[in-house]
């Protein structure tokens, strides 16, 4: 029981507890309450996580519920991608609902408040109002309408309600206490008037509920048993329960609300009012653009349901406020389709490279593995001819012996094919290469290091390839009191390529993924069709910010060891990784995927012969055996070919015990 009781987080504590105390398992109830004024984005899977996955836990209902009470800025389209949103990831709610089904009932409590002396009109400035409210540590003073007759403020409210008023005259506020130590309950705003057409009431209603008077009724009408909110409203804590305060009655459930931390992500916008900018001003090409942090830019980009949940679970549930490096995010989706996307090929930055020893009228069919982490996915076949397209980095006409690709008087392997070697090369009037000429050997079963993936150029498909990078170059960039957040728009955000890509994918449907083998994720674009095939990067195979971060800046201390940063920029990048290996398993999961992508991005620094000999690392070494799963990883992306000490160590890994290492030797091709 103690063990269990450990894996719970502190709200499942919370709903433990009182079942425990007596309330019936059947009165529980959830709801996720989005305000319909723009899309919802990776921070509101936390919320949306939260409350439907209590609702899984413990096959409770849970309400997806529209705060719909801002009618000037809130739309039908909005509802119906939160909506599709909410679907998409995977949840079913119990009741549509919208929190202008009781503005009714909302009005008649209004009216009993007055009538009971809780409410009144205050027909101040709202200048007037703010000076008089105080500051977090001065009290506020009473407004001169706050003793106004009961009859009086009847009659306004009627009149505010009958339209006799324009906007910012007459607002009915609480009377709860204008000294309260939390501002909050200092005589909050009730309703206001707002001349504005409400997307389901139309023009039914001119004053509308401020959204704390009406959160928690609310909540109350649908017997929401725990309201779940983000740590901002935690001061709103008491207001909520005065004003249950209120209306109460015994027979009915009273709902409780509890705060968790909402999830912040690194190098992301998540103000719904700064996301529209971004949209208003054509920085993005709407709220799906796969650069937004939406669930629907996520969705068009390539994320999966999977990917998200898994992040969101990772993540898991906290108290304080943090940051989430978005590298933990892009790695979740990477690890998701690198068990579910099919292999193809495709060649980004081609160039040309013809076969001069094999005949010009012959073409191959080869037959290739489409997912080596699926049994099921099966073969296809690829065309092979005399001239194909191989990437542009893949080729140097001089290159030192770290360099596993193809160079003058070098063989590499085709995927899939054959082995070439480089003989000599054509150029243009400016030196450009503009092609490399090769002669193939059928010999296959001969050791070489490297292997391209490549097109047939005969039998290649174009297509436009979006390659998508961080809106952002800045960590936080709106956490800067001096600078504007657009001043870090990353400018290279996007890039438009024309690829090639294998004739297989010729038919590609909107929403599929793939694996462009040693380049990246990427998926069918909305835009794609059977004339013009679009494809969006959806993640690379690696962390390529990791080694653009910003270092913390020397200690500047007299007392400072100054030979440190020195012998430590000279420390070799496999012992740095052999240290990372030993603690990696003892890990929690987040700081564990951080560690794994520094291992990534240092192993591009190790050679197959400083690794070689930790093949055989002993078997309780696991940390250090993960770590030489990853080196390789890099090493075989790089074009560093299997043997069979490497093919060894990968069947050892396989059999082992400890699932982190099994799993990272399933991800060899």
């Amino acid at each position: 029981m103690s063990e269990e009781r450990k894996s719970l987080n502190f709200l499942e504590q919370i709903i433990e507890e009182d079942l425990a105390n007596g309330m019936p398992k059947e009165n529980l109830r959830f709801r996720f309450p989005p305000e319909p004024n723009g899309y919802l984005h990776i921070g509101h899977t936390k919320a949306i996580g939260i409350s439907f996955g209590l609702g899984e836990k413990y096959n409770a209902p849970v309400n997806l519920r529209f705060d719909d009470t801002n009618p000037a800025k809130e739309e039908q389209e909005y509802v119906d991608a939160i909506k599709e949103d909410v679907s998409w990831l995977g949840y079913k709610w119990d009741k549509e609902l919208f929190s202008s089904d009781y503005f009714q009932q909302l009005y008649d409590w209004a009216v009993y408040f007055i009538k009971e002396g809780k409410a009144y009109i205050d027909s101040q400035s709202s200048e007037a109002m703010a000076e008089q409210k105080g500051t977090p540590t001065q009290p506020g003073v009473d407004g001169p309408f706050r003793n106004r007759s009961v009859e009086e403020n009847l009659d306004l409210f009627k009149r505010m309600k009958a339209g006799e008023f324009n906007e910012g005259e007459h607002i009915l506020r609480a009377k709860i206490d204008m000294q309260h130590v939390n501002m909050l309950m200092r005589d909050p705003i009730m309703y206001r008037i707002l001349k504005k057409h409400h997307h389901r009431t139309a023009n039914d209603w001119c004053i509308y509920p401020m959204y704390d008077w009406t959160h928690g009724e609310s909540d109350y009408l649908e017997q929401v048993s725990h309201s779940l909110c983000s740590l901002e409203f935690k001061p709103h804590r008491e207001l909520y329960d005065w004003f249950l305060d209120q209306v109460v009655t015994e027979d009915k459930l009273r709902p409780k609300q509890r705060e968790f931390a909402r999830l912040n992500l690194s190098y992301t916008i998540m103000s719904k009012r700064k996301l529209l900018k971004l949209v208003e001003d054509g920085v993005v090409n709407g709220w799906d653009d796969p650069r937004m942090p939406t669930i629907s830019g996520l969705r068009r980009r390539g994320y999966t349901p999977t990917a998200i949940r898994k992040f969101v679970e990772t993540v898991g549930v906290a108290k304080r406020e943090n940051v989430i490096d978005v590298s933990l995010l892009e790695f979740c989706i990477r690890e998701d389709l690198n068990k579910t996307a099919p292999r193809v090929m495709a060649v980004l930055d081609p160039i040309k490279v013809v076969i001069t020893n094999y005949p010009e009228d012959k073409e191959e069919w080869f037959e290739a593995e489409n997912n080596q982490e699926d049994d099921a996915a099966g073969f296809r076949k690829v065309p092979f001819s005399r001239e194909i397209y191989i990437e542009k980095e893949d080729f140097k006409e001089e290159a030192s012996n770290k360099f596993f690709r193809l160079k003058l008087g070098g063989e590499v392997r085709l995927k899939n094919a054959y082995i070439i070697k480089a003989e000599s090369v054509l150029k243009d009037a400016n030196g450009n290469i503009t092609e490399v000429h090769c002669t193939y050997s059928d010999d296959t079963e001969r050791r070489v290091k490297g292997t391209l993936h490549w097109v047939s150029i005969k039998h290649a498909v174009k297509a436009e390839v979006r390659e998508y990078d961080r809106l952002f170059l800045d960590e936080a960039p709106d956490s800067h009191q001096d600078k504007d957040f657009m001043e870090f728009i990353n400018p290279d955000s996007l890039k438009l390529v024309e690829a090639f890509v294998e004739p297989s994918l010729q038919d590609a449907e909107i929403g599929q993924r793939f694996q462009f083998q040693r380049l990246g994720y990427f998926n069918v674009d909305n835009d794609s069709s059977s004339d013009k095939l679009v494809f969006n990067k959806t993640v690379g195979l690696r962390d390529s910010w990791a080694k653009v971060k910003p270092q913390p800046a020397a200690n500047t201390n007299a007392n400072t060891n100054k030979q440190k940063p020195q012998q430590q920029s000279q420390r070799k990048a496999i012992d740095v990784i052999q240290k990372l290996g030993k603690k990696y398993t003892n890990l929690p999961d987040e700081k564990r995927l951080k560690v794994r992508s520094e291992i990534l991005e240092l192993a591009k620094d190790v050679t197959y012969d400083e690794v070689e000999p930790l093949f055989n690392t002993a078997v309780k070494k696991v940390g250090t055996r993960i770590a030489v799963a990853l080196i390789l990883k890099v090493l075989l992306e790089n074009g560093q070919a299997k043997n069979d000490d490497v093919n060894s160590f990968i069947e050892k890994a396989l059999e082992d015990k400890n699932e982190l290492l099994v799993e990272e030797a399933k991800t060899f091709n």
